[in-house]
């Protein structure tokens, strides 16, 4: 009996002097210290995971997925547990890409799964990889659970496809990377930045005149507000409205509904939108019409998101009006 509680009390004093540093919390798993020689794990750090700016990028990439996704019925409400196995990221990554992948719908085996992974993580790295994206997951991580590895592989598609939501700003994490090296446990935390600024990020993509105007000449800013006016208010005076504060009264969607048909000539019927939206869902609902009609209208998805317009967000304001302006000006 003694020599039972010796070995537990040997075996303990080993444990912590190979693993010092070790994060405590639901993030650290028995396997995660049984590593082979050389081997590697990253862990994401269980104060990062509460980090607020780090849970408004998984809600804003678990909404965006669910957008996307919505004609195929899939709801994702865990990065962790939903896209380990690889079936959301296969669909999302068909219906960005347009291409359809050749492997199995449904795979319940560990092998199955791996193998479908390791076929949606070729075709995403083959079309990441040439335009100079860091390769920051693999079939292991994802199937491992690695939330960090999966959300720089959301964050890296996202911001490929150009898909119109915002992303938010400086998110990082701090992750545990544990290593064994001769036997022993060594860890050290670092630093895993997910998301830069939307300049950068953005940047990767064609430029419009917009960015261009703000970022090299912002004392115009004031005369491209008043132009914008000056455009929103020859249609909206049809209906007897007038605009003179663009912050606010594009808001709740109804005024750029109404131009919409204004510009297009058509009538918005009534039941379609909410006319006076009474709380913030409402309000989402009637700028997210009224960017599907803009689409209906030849124009590209908007970048802004329609939650950021009614947030008051003037550049996400400003930009979508510049946007109508470039495309309608000539409009009577």
């Amino acid at each position: 009996m003694m020599t039972a509680n010796l070995s537990d009390l040997h075996e303990e004093g080993k444990n912590a002097i190979n693993a010092p540093m070790l994060p405590s919390g639901k993030d650290v798993h028995p396997e995660d210290t049984l590593l082979e020689e050389n081997a590697e794990r990253i862990m994401l750090d269980p104060t990062s995971r509460d980090d607020p700016k780090f849970k408004d990028l998984l809600k804003v990439l678990i909404d965006w997925i669910n957008s996307e996704l919505e004609e195929d019925r899939i709801i994702v409400k865990d990065l962790e547990e939903d896209c380990y196995d690889g079936q959301v990221l296969q669909k999302l990554f068909e219906k960005l890409s347009g291409r359809k992948l050749n492997v199995a719908e449904v795979t319940q085996s560990e092998i199955g799964q791996k193998q479908k992974l390791q076929t949606v993580l070729e075709a995403v790295n083959e079309l990441l990889r040439p335009h100079g994206w860091s390769i920051e997951w693999s079939v292991d991580s994802i199937h491992c659970k690695n939330l960090v590895a999966i959300v720089h592989l959301l964050v890296s598609l996202a911001m490929h496809f150009q898909a119109a939501i915002r992303l938010p700003e400086h998110v990082s994490v701090r992750v545990v990377v544990v290593k064994k090296r001769e036997g022993i446990l060594q860890t050290a935390l670092v630093n895993k930045e997910l998301t830069s600024t939307t300049e950068m990020m953005m940047g990767r993509f064609e430029r419009d005149a917009f960015d261009t105007l703000l970022d090299h000449a912002p004392d115009k800013l004031n005369v491209v507000k008043t132009s914008l006016i000056t455009f929103v208010n020859k249609h909206l005076n049809k209906l007897n409205l007038e605009v003179t504060e663009l912050e606010s009264q594009f808001a709740d969607g109804v005024y750029l509904i109404l131009l919409m048909g204004l510009l297009e000539d058509y009538f918005v019927p009534l039941y379609n939108f909410f006319l006076t939206p009474e709380n913030f869902d409402q309000k989402v609902h009637n700028v997210a019409f009224a960017f599907e009609l803009m689409q209906d209208g030849g124009l590209k998805k908007p970048k802004a998101r329609p939650e950021d317009v009614v947030n008051l967000n003037l550049k996400s304001t400003l930009r979508v009006l510049y946007n109508l302006f470039t495309n309608y000006k000539n409009s009577e």
